[in-house]
């Protein structure tokens, strides 16, 4: 597997990240719902995954993401957004050094956008510690964000497949043989 990013890589990394920015920015859902942020993150993330299949993809779209996030101004945060964004991304492409790439594309992804969520509740659990919750708050907290941000991660996961389908019916990106 060649590990050199060409353009139409670089374009479609930015493609997902300016996406999941401008998304996140427009519908600013406020559901009451710990987690629900996980959606739309790992659908991007894993979209970026299946079309460019590159080791480090996921996180230079995690980081593009952030920084994109960071200049204009979306979410709460500050500078600390960017880790909000490259964590769980980071997370995903430490994972695929372990995951086989012999599994399916479904399993593969339903793994990565729960190794994601761990890496998203447990940076909320650390910002808990750091603002000096009691451990027993800080845990359940993560606990609820850890149940509700999988379930809305194994979500996203279940739609890439399909829409990576789609991608390749149209010639937008090479199969996954040719990779």
């Amino acid at each position: 597997m060649n590990n050199k990013f060409t353009l139409h890589d670089a374009l479609f990394i930015g493609f997902c990240a300016t996406l999941l920015v401008a998304l996140k920015g427009m519908l600013r859902l406020k559901l009451g719902l710990s987690g629900h942020s996980m959606f739309l993150m790992s659908f991007f993330y894993l979209i970026c995954y299946g079309a460019v299949a590159r080791r480090g993809a996921i996180s230079l779209c995690g980081l593009l993401a952030g920084l994109v996030a960071m200049t204009f101004s979306v979410g709460k945060g500050g500078p600390l957004i960017l880790i909000k964004f490259a964590l769980p991304a980071i997370a995903m492409d430490l994972a695929l050094l372990l995951l086989p790439s012999l599994m399916a594309l479904k399993w593969r992804c339903i793994i990565l956008a729960l190794i994601a969520t761990l890496a998203w509740a447990g940076k909320g659990l650390a910002e808990d510690l750091i603002v000096g919750l009691s451990m027993q708050v800080a845990l359940l907290q993560f606990a609820k964000s850890l149940l509700m941000g999988s379930m809305f991660a194994t979500l996203a996961a279940l739609l890439v497949p399909p829409v990576l389908t789609r991608l390749v019916s149209h010639g937008l990106i090479d199969s996954e043989e040719k990779r």
